[in-house]
């Protein structure tokens, strides 16, 4: 058999169902043979955001795959891949590569050397019999520790070669790891003898299945609990001790306690510091307790008093034994629950709110529409996302999620028209769930075209675009520009775009009619039909506790 056909039946044998791809690869078609479904997208970066949004929902226990062509296809993936890696999410970089006779030879594009910063392992297989331990080590980079994109490049001479003999090769098993005991113990003590902790909780929590344990640890520990950007629904935002999640907008309860804690505890997260997370105020004058499943990210970004490296559900296990034993499993006891406070200020925070969240002015109000959307779905059977910018801060602070993964936030790279991907990927390896992106006018020009992938594929999901004909979010950077110029001007009748592409479509301009024609939608996309609804909403520019 050539190597190509060794590959594909790798790939076979380690569970793969679709192939994310762009031509010309000869894996297409070896994988379709093998059973292995191809999604041809339009553009290489939608592509690898289709492989990411799989990844993501799934939990990395069907990763995501995606192949391009050697050179350009590779070139135009790049963004794709440096958002994964800013995310950690765990992808399978499959890119033809140039012949081994071209190697080290200028200008051919090498996928080794340009992703070697935006991926977490890399390499190029130089021989056709060494494809299966290339494949092994791809895998157990996927399968173990942080998650990233892993990149196996596949020159176009090996995979031709003739491969002899069987195949021997094995499914991969990743390892797990935890903290060491006294380092639990340590963590514990300061833990009990806090007076206003703060449990800071990441995407590390659902990759590691963790939810069930973060949920007995805040209530045995009586701690609050928010959540980072992409780790939102990793625990419910309808417990009392929710405070939500937080990204460049937050909640009030988000800030406030934050702010007032004595003791941060980071689990399952880098604790980085990005434009699009929420800071820690005042770190020095806090105790930090970091857990994170790499020890790059300890002392990163923020000192760490206390660290425990391992798995987040394997660490929770642990820290919930040691609070047992040293309280008589009584917990930690406190004269005043943070439960009354978090209700106190969430309720005063949405009265606040709660004429935007009612709005009936027009053009439409965002917040009406987010209020309107939650209203009329069930939370628990629907997965949701939102593009970069202004759709990202309205949505995060006020959906609430309650069920893990049924939120897909990200963030630390930001490129516009990303979520569009995502919720493909998502829908494909959800197909029962109700999948939603919104995203802005900006996005859906970026990547609009894409819709045409699901029309072509079936893939049901329903975009939401924010139409308000300008980059609102960008405009106090440009003032002079947009007045004289009308830089941030843009616009469209989307609706007529997604017609033309063979996707269901209406113009929203009511509230009432938004309701109304999203009753209509979930019919329409459990068919298996994309819909695309162009609401017509004001410049908006209010944001929630948003930092500036």
């Amino acid at each position: 058999m050539k190597g190509v056909e060794v590959v594909a039946k790798i790939l076979k044998q380690e569970g793969a169902e679709y192939f994310f791809c762009y031509p010309n690869h000869s894996l297409i078609e070896a994988c379709a043979k093998e059973g292995i479904r191809p999604i041809l997208c339009r553009q290489e970066r939608v592509g690898m955001a289709i492989a990411d949004g799989f990844s993501r929902t799934t939990n990395g226990k069907r990763i995501g795959i995606f192949a391009m062509q050697q050179g350009p296809g590779a070139e135009n993936a790049f963004p794709g891949a440096a958002q994964a890696f800013s995310d950690c999410v765990p992808i399978l970089l499959l890119p033809a590569g140039v012949p081994t006779n071209r190697s080290f030879i200028t200008p051919e594009f090498f996928a080794t050397d340009n992703y070697s910063n935006i991926t977490k392992w890399q390499a190029s297989v130089n021989y056709v019999e060494r494809i299966p331990d290339f494949m092994r080590k791809a895998y157990y980079q996927l399968k173990t520790g942080k998650g990233g994109p892993v990149l196996l490049e596949l020159p176009i001479d090996v995979l031709g070669a003739d491969f002899e003999g069987d195949i021997e090769y094995q499914v991969v098993s990743g390892n797990k790891f935890s903290p060491d005991k006294s380092e639990i113990n340590q963590a514990v003590q300061v833990l009990l003898n806090s007076k206003k902790p703060v449990i800071y909780a990441g995407q590390g929590c659902m990759y590691s299945e963790a939810t069930d344990e973060l949920l007995q640890f805040a209530e045995i520990l009586n701690a609050p609990v928010m959540t980072t950007l992409p780790g939102k629904s990793a625990f419910p935002e309808n417990h009392p001790l929710s405070l939500g999640a937080s990204a460049v907008s937050s909640t009030r309860p988000v800030v406030e306690i934050l702010n007032d804690a004595d003791v941060v505890f980071g689990i399952g997260t880098s604790l980085t510091k990005t434009g699009y997370g929420k800071s820690i105020p005042n770190p020095n004058g806090k105790i930090i307790i970091h857990s994170t499943n790499d020890f790059g990210d300890i002392n990163k970004d923020y000192q760490s008093d206390y660290s425990l490296v391992g798995d987040a559900k394997l660490t929770l296990q642990l820290l919930i034994d040691e609070i047992k034993i040293q309280t008589s499993a009584k917990g930690r006891v406190v004269n005043v629950s943070p439960v009354d406070k978090i209700k106190k200020l969430k309720d005063e925070w949405l009265s606040d709110w709660d004429s935007e969240l009612n709005s009936d002015e027009l053009p439409m109000n965002q917040y009406r529409i987010i209020n309107e959307l939650m209203k009329n779905i069930d939370l628990e059977k629907t997965i949701v996302t939102h593009d970069a910018g202004s759709p990202r801060d309205q949505i995060v602070p006020f959906w609430q999620s309650i069920t893990p993964r049924t939120y897909m936030g990200w963030g630390k790279s930001t490129q516009l028209g990303y979520g569009l991907g995502l919720i493909m990927g998502a829908k494909l390896a959800e197909p029962e769930k109700l999948c939603i992106n919104i995203m802005g006018d900006a996005a859906i020009g970026m990547v609009g075209m894409d819709l045409e992938t699901a029309v072509r594929n079936k893939i049901g999901i329903l975009t939401i675009v924010f139409n308000n004909g300008i980059m609102a979010i960008e405009r106090d950077t440009m003032p002079y520009a947009n007045e004289k110029y009308g830089t941030l001007s843009e616009g469209g009748d989307y609706s007529k775009v997604g017609e033309g592409l063979g996707v269901w479509t209406r113009t929203i301009k009511t509230p009432e009619e938004f309701v109304t024609t999203l009753n209509e939608a979930k019919k329409i996309v459990a068919s298996g039909q994309p819909v695309l609804l162009d609401c017509l909403v004001k410049e908006g520019y209010k944001f929630s506790h948003r930092r500036e």
